[in-house]
């Protein structure tokens, strides 16, 4: 069973770069066999070091959530970066978009005639060095337009003198038990229908965008050019519920220590209290999940409840119950809002803290 080294204060998130390491590369030889693109979306991660990995292994650019991600990447040398979103670009915005095009290729999404009349106003001269993908609802119904809606929009943006090279989709609809197959399938059908429809009308259709990390392995070139996984490089609970990673592939965990500890009778469980509450693992909760995270080291263990900084763990019966003063692994159940909470990480390989990064795009949420 793994440890926590003796130079980490609790709390503090770890990464094990060996685990990270595998998780990149297995995902990039499973994706460019099925002679797909990898774009992966590193607002999961924001740490340039992981990007640069990314890339080396053979991602076709980066996928960022907004200006500000773009911003930090680019800055340390990315060069093809897709904000994978419906932005609404007014003349800051604006700016922001014309100093990244000048060094990177950038695309940006939209699923809307206002929302690209109103950025190719804003954007002026420069309209034309920026991508523009619609975005395309496959059933996660947040964002995105259906596919027969789509040749509009592309073509109020060619109107308006935008760059038009594709469609993408997000399957979010994939994040519950028994649906990565559904929302795949979905997925494929979505982006067909909405490129060919853009194709019919005349548009050369360069990218065809999906894939999220329940779907990234099981979504095929038959529609799609690239995938935009994220959770992939860490693994987190959910993915552990939902099947669709296994407990030697959790990379990043935080480690905390037991500061109370119970053996529980007839009206409460037995349950220990660590160091690590909701401003650290983050506190999100699908209906779905059975816990607010669970340990590393103790599949059986569930977290039932959080308050700011500290995580109750119940405990089965029939096992012991860790001391005071025991240090443990957690895995949260959403490692990109983890990440997100944090001005740096800790970095071990063979057991051992080897390097520290610094969480470079945290809170560029504008």
């Amino acid at each position: 069973m793994s440890t926590v080294p003796e130079d980490i204060d609790t709390p503090e998130i770890m990464i094990d770069h060996d685990v990270l390491r595998r998780n990149i590369d297995r995902m990039a030889r499973t994706v460019q066999a099925k002679g797909l693109g990898l774009r992966p979306h590193v607002k999961t991660h924001k740490i340039p070091e992981i990007a640069a990995l990314q890339l080396a292994a053979g991602a076709v650019g980066l996928t960022v959530a907004t200006i500000g991600e773009a911003e930090v990447f680019v800055e340390h040398g990315a060069r093809d970066v897709f904000i994978a979103y419906p932005l609404w670009i007014g003349p800051r915005q604006a700016e922001r978009l014309r100093r990244l095009a000048a060094t990177a290729r950038i695309a940006v999404g939209t699923d809307s005639v206002e929302a690209v009349e109103t950025m190719a106003a804003s954007l002026g001269d420069a309209a034309g060095r920026i991508e523009v993908l619609v975005e395309i609802d496959s059933g996660h119904h947040r964002s995105g337009i259906g596919p027969a809606a789509a040749v509009e929009v592309a073509r109020a943006a060619d109107r308006a003198g935008l760059h038009v090279t594709g469609v993408f989709t997000f399957p979010g609809h994939s994040y519950a038990p028994g649906m990565p197959t559904t929302a795949v399938g979905q997925e494929q059908e979505a982006l067909r229908e909405a490129s060919e429809l853009l194709a019919a009308a005349g548009f050369d259709v360069t990218r065809v965008s999906g894939g999220s990390t329940p779907t990234a392995t099981l979504t095929e070139a038959t529609a799609a050019t690239e995938v935009r996984p994220g959770v992939y490089v860490f693994g987190d609970a959910q993915q552990l519920e939902l099947g669709r990673c296994a407990a030697e592939d959790i990379a990043l965990t935080i480690a905390a220590t037991v500061v109370s500890r119970h053996e529980g009778d007839d009206v409460v469980p037995r349950r220990v209290v660590l160091d690590a509450g909701s401003k650290i693992v983050g506190g999100d909760r699908h209906a779905w999940a059975t816990g607010f995270g669970r340990l590393l080291d103790h599949p059986q263990a569930r977290i039932t409840a959080l308050s700011e900084h500290h995580a109750t763990v119940v405990w089965p019966g029939d096992g012991e119950l860790p001391a005071l003063g025991q240090r443990l692994r957690v895995v949260p159940n959403h490692v990109c809002v983890a990440v997100n909470l944090v001005d740096a990480v800790s970095v071990l390989s063979g057991g051992k803290v080897v390097d520290r990064w610094r969480v470079a795009a945290r809170g560029r949420n504008k």
